[in-house]
């Protein structure tokens, strides 16, 4: 039998020359190899937005031990971005092998234990205990998806110097010379490094700073899309204009022909739900009430795409993804008493939910000794400009509506598996998570909708609205759920390398996802059955009226839709003034009389009672197809007008 080829000095001539002389008696054994252009094309940035950047920088601040990460912009401008933290720094060779093992994280290792990085008890913590987010070591470069140039700055406790590296990536291309040394090897950038003496020995922390903002990247950040869209549409004659508008939050922008200059409107440049004097968590807590505000003002169904630009939003993907507390409270910690209705989902399929309640002052969490994997990073603080990020979720207090089912319904479960008699190279180890589904009958914003997984409190994934590819036809339901899910062991395996997706054939994911799917079958039965006594409770305590035709054919398609007995449409509200007011009834469809039915002098022949009882209903009846979410204010109007149009049409 040939001997195995060392990996180590073992050429592809070597191998290739073993290969010609192998037989199935004398196979010849060697390693894979990783090309070294894998690496260069993830220093050229794997993530898909700026924000998923500015996310790995707060990680490795995370694993650092750090207790606040100050990330500060020149918003709107964009030209320079600093991410600052106070963990434990970097010694210079902590920082050496971070320079010159890209791909090869020191996290997770007894090398790392060595260098300060890791806990020397489990290599899987950091060295005061917490959970590693990051195993690879790519998080750093993360920042090639904003810019080529940044600068690390880095000290220690009780070093009286910091460091200082000035790093200058290299553009990975596929064409063209060899991007290598004289040796050979791939150079994935050019760093220059220097020491300085430090005012403060005991000061601590790595501070990021990123200069000469890719181009591209800075319009995405300003959402220079957005406001060429506004201004090309505000250039049309009014007949062609689509009347477009710029978010209801937002930074403010630059001007086109002047990137320092600030281009604004009526003595304001931006438009934010926080004032100058409010505190950082209060700035956020209102940036969160404003998203449910819009529901009390008339849209139904609140989008962040709509509401906020893209610095916005980026801010509050990142406040879902980081180890964070919650906005106002988590579900397992809030003393809900009667405000929710409450379920335990057994982990045994067969086992129907057990309903629950809280007696004075209880939390679910002593009820039923869950919640510990939900708030991981209580001391951990990140802000970003004027906000001090957390969770954005609410689960109490919420807006009310004319859906039938008024309470929220909350099921828990938390399950262990250890998938016994199973090899550990098949099923990935033990798997342990806990859970929450939180059924309402609005979920705000819309990019709630789905669930989110989380592992040891960090999450690279946004809400999935398919609920890990649910199959069975629950569309207005599942519009309906929010769902939460805290992985405190295992599924880490399961992360594709940018942590923004899974792996669909890793057991850990096939697990969660049948789990996630008879879940999702028991809260949409639990919900029916409240439905359903409802239904009853009104049938047995008011004398059912005898509906029109036109709000018998509305109700029976909203019930449909729906799949609940109990619901009924949404009141329909004309109002003939020309602003946007709030609706008489919460969670109302209104619209401005003239758009819809005309100018005043054809009035009169066009709109009578029955002509506008027919527009609620048509109204209702497109709400319970979902189709006038997705369509703008104006939209909506226009579309009613057409309508209109056609059944005077049609009565001629």
């Amino acid at each position: 039998m040939s001997p195995a080829l060392n990996p180590e000095r073992a050429t592809d001539a070597d191998l290739a020359a073993e290969i010609e002389g192998s037989t199935d008696e004398s196979p010849v054994s060697t390693v894979l190899r990783t090309d070294e252009r894998v690496l260069a094309r993830v220093t050229d940035g794997i993530y898909r937005q700026p924000g998923s950047a500015i996310r790995e920088l707060v990680s490795n601040a995370y694993d650092a031990d750090a207790r606040q990460v100050v990330i500060k912009t020149d918003r709107p401008r964009f030209q320079t971005i600093t991410v600052e933290d106070d963990g434990i720094g970097m010694t210079p060779a902590a920082l050496a092998h971070l320079l010159h093992h890209i791909g090869g994280s020191a996290k997770r290792t007894h090398e790392g234990a060595e260098l300060g990085v890791t806990d020397h008890a489990d290599l899987a913590c950091s060295p005061s205990g917490r959970r590693l987010i990051g195993k690879i070591g790519i998080g750093l470069f993360s920042v090639a998806q904003l810019t080529y140039r940044f600068q690390i700055i880095t000290k220690t406790a009780s070093d009286p110097w910091r460091t200082v590296a000035s790093v200058v990536l290299r553009r990975y291309s596929d064409e063209g010379a060899p991007q290598t040394d004289e040796h050979g090897e791939y150079e994935a950038g050019r760093v220059t490094i220097w020491r300085e003496p430090a005012a403060d020995v005991e000061s601590h922390g790595t501070t990021i700073i990123l200069t000469d903002i890719r181009h591209q990247t800075r319009g995405t950040l300003q959402s220079r899309d957005i406001w060429a869209a506004i201004d090309s549409d505000r250039a049309l004659a009014p007949e062609e204009s689509r009347d477009l508008e710029p978010p209801a939050f937002h930074i403010g922008r630059v001007r086109p022909d002047d990137a320092d200059a600030l281009q604004g409107e009526g003595g304001a440049y931006d438009c934010l739900p926080w004032s100058r004097d409010d505190g950082p968590d209060d700035a956020f807590g209102k940036l969160v009430k404003a998203v449910w505000q819009q529901v009390d003002q008339g849209i139904p169904n609140p989008q962040l795409e709509r509401i906020f630009d893209y610095y916005l939003r980026m801010v509050w993907q990142l406040s879902l993804a980081i180890p964070a507390p919650y906005v106002f409270g988590n579900p397992f910690e809030l003393p809900l008493q009667d405000q929710l209705s409450l379920f335990e989902l057994p982990k045994a399929v067969k086992e129907a939910p057990v309903e629950f309640t809280l007696a004075d002052k209880e939390t679910v969490a002593s009820a039923k000794s869950i919640g510990s994997s939900v708030e991981i990073g209580g001391d951990f603080h990140v802000l970003v400009d004027d906000l001090q990020l957390a969770r954005p979720l609410i689960f109490t207090d919420l807006p009310e509506t004319s859906h039938a089912v008024k309470k929220p319904i909350l099921a828990i479960g938390q399950v262990r598996e250890e998938f016994d008699g199973v090899l550990e190279e098949f099923s990935g180890g033990p798997l342990e998570f806990e859970v929450y589904l939180m059924w309402a009958p609005k979920i705000a914003p819309t990019e709630h909708q789905g669930v989110l997984v989380r592992v040891h409190g960090s999450s690279g994934t946004l809400f999935d609205p398919t609920f890990m590819r649910y199959q069975i036809s629950e569309q207005t339901r599942l519009r309906q759920i929010t769902c939460e899910i805290f992985v405190s062991e295992g599924f880490e395996a399961a992360l594709n390398i940018d942590r923004e997706s899974f792996n669909y054939a890793h057991p850990h994911v096939i697990y969660i996802t049948k789990w996630l799917h008879t879940a999702l079958r028991r809260v949409a039965t639990i919900q029916k059955r409240i439905a359903a006594d409802i239904r009853q409770a009104v049938r047995e305590t008011a004398a059912a009226g005898q509906e029109d035709a036109l709000r018998d054919v509305a109700v029976r398609a909203w019930r449909e839709e729906s799949d609940d007995l109990g619901a009924e449409p949404p009141p329909v509200e004309f109002d003939d003034m020309e602003d946007k007011l709030i609706p008489a009834q919460p969670g109302a469809y209104r619209f401005r009389r003239k758009p819809v039915f005309g100018e005043s002098e054809r009035r009169k022949t066009r709109q009578d009672n029955s002509t506008e009882q027919k527009i609620r209903a048509i109204v209702q009846l497109l709400a319970a197809y979902g189709i006038l979410e997705r369509l703008t204010d104006q939209q909506q109007e226009r579309l009613l007008a057409g309508i209109l149009e056609i059944l005077e049409a049609s009565a001629q």
